[in-house]
This record gives C-alpha cells, sequence and structure tokens, in this order.
C-alpha cells in the first residue's frame, strides 16, 4: 500500500513540474492573427506616433511558442511607397509578462535580443507596451502598440 501511494505521488509531483514548464499561459488567449491599429514610441520623454503610414498594414500573428510580424505597403511595392519589413522568434507568457525573443528579422541588428512587455486584452483590442532596448543600435524607447484581433 505504501508503493502504492509512493507512485502515486511521484506521478503527481512529475506532473506539477511538467505543468510548471509550460511557456505559455494562455489566459489572455493570444493565439491569432492580429493588426496593428496604432503604436507610439516614447523616446527620453519625447513621444512619436509610428502608427503604419498610409497604404501599409502591419500583422502580429502567434501560435502556442512563436510569433511572427508582417508589414506591407498595399501598393504591392510598385511606387516609392514600396516597403517590407518581418520578423518573428519565440515568446513566453505568465500572467500579462510577455517576453519575446526575436531570431529572425529583415532588419537583421534586431535579431537574436530579448524584449519584456506588458501585454492586456480587452474584447478584441490587445495592448503591447514595453522596452526596446539595442545597445549596439543606440536605441531605447517604450512602446505602446495596440492591435485588433483578425476575424477573417
Amino acid at each position: 500500500m505504501k508503493i502504492n501511494a509512493l507512485i502515486i505521488f511521484a506521478g503527481l509531483s512529475l506532473s506539477a513540474c511538467n505543468n510548471s514548464q509550460n511557456k505559455s499561459d494562455e489566459s489572455l488567449k493570444i493565439t491569432g492573427t492580429w493588426q496593428l491599429k496604432s503604436s507610439l514610441a516614447i523616446t527620453n520623454g519625447d513621444t512619436v506616433n509610428t502608427t503604419p503610414a498610409k497604404n501599409t498594414e502591419m500583422i502580429k500573428i502567434f501560435n502556442e511558442t512563436h510569433f511572427a510580424f508582417f508589414s506591407h505597403d498595399l501598393n504591392q511595392g510598385k511606387d516609392s511607397s514600396a516597403v517590407y519589413s518581418s520578423g518573428s522568434g519565440t515568446y513566453s507568457l505568465i500572467g500579462n509578462n510577455y517576453k519575446e525573443h526575436l531570431e529572425y528579422c529583415s532588419a537583421r541588428g534586431w535579431e537574436n535580443h530579448d524584449f519584456d512587455f506588458k501585454l492586456s486584452i480587452k474584447k478584441d483590442t490587445l495592448e503591447q507596451k514595453g522596452i526596446e532596448k539595442i545597445d549596439s543600435l543606440n536605441i531605447n524607447r517604450e512602446i505602446i502598440e495596440i492591435y485588433v484581433r483578425n476575424k477573417k
């Protein structure tokens, strides 16, 4: 009887350890596609509206362990407004603490950096707020991005 109890206790202990290693706390339910609606960059107290320019759009996609973002002009690169950027990597989400590890990026100096943010969701709107800091690029700013869940 003691052996059975010990086996059950060991199994429950291992199960608890495994659950604590989950990369993502889905209480915020971020999985899916989100479209950027507005963004601000705050550097040394100065705020700049960095909302996507006219005729451009950006989406961010989350699965259980990875994120990706894509931005492009709506003219398919056929005029002077041509722009394309993208990036992706892994993330962890514990409560509202969201951490990105950017592995791939069209702006190559951003690769292999970690960024810490706070997330909040109200209905179909996600707010991502935190610091982007890369010493080698002299970047140190707070960002506030607002996304709306893509229902397509």
